[in-house]
């Protein structure tokens, strides 16, 4: 199997990250909210789309 020597990086420097704070989620994501915040960026969020309609298989006879 191929490994990327990146993709492995990230993995190590995520499983680091999670064991710091115990594999909490919650705590995780508490920490990358006050990480964001204190980051000075400015953060953009977007409404969600509508879905667009699914197209009948079937085609109406005219």
């Amino acid at each position: 199997m191929w490994h990327d020597p990146i993709v492995e990086e990230i993995h190590k420097f995520r499983e680091e990250y999670a064991r710091q704070l115990n594999f909490d989620i919650d705590a995780i994501c508490k920490d990358i909210q006050i990480k964001q915040a204190e980051s000075g960026r400015k953060l953009v969020s977007f409404p969600a789309r509508k879905p667009k309609p699914e197209k009948s298989a079937v085609r109406e006879r005219v």
